[in-house]
């Protein structure tokens, strides 16, 4: 069955399935930065919205839009700074 997560005092929500394939979540942050560990290789793709994303490793900020994805290796951190209501599906390999 599905699963909710919420982190950050609810300013990021999600909803945890199998998908055909792969686990995935599908969820919505609201505007703020925030910082997540992977303990599996995610591939985060922008639903609708946009993400600022500091990758690990990486000085630089890139924005992604809606339908552009990223991957992030099996435990390492990234951090996202988010201007506005931003959905996305996330799947782990």
């Amino acid at each position: 069955m599905f699963k909710v997560n919420e982190y950050y005092g609810g300013k990021v929500k999600s909803i945890a399935f199998q998908s055909s394939d792969l686990p995935a979540t599908v969820g919505v942050m609201a505007p703020g930065e925030y910082t997540f560990d992977t303990s599996s290789q995610e591939t985060m793709t922008v639903i609708s919205g946009m993400l600022a994303v500091q990758l690990p490793g990486v000085s630089d900020w890139r924005a992604f839009a809606a339908g552009e994805s990223f991957v992030v290796a099996a435990g390492q951190a990234f951090q996202l700074r988010v201007a506005e209501n931003t959905a996305y599906l996330c799947t782990y390999a």
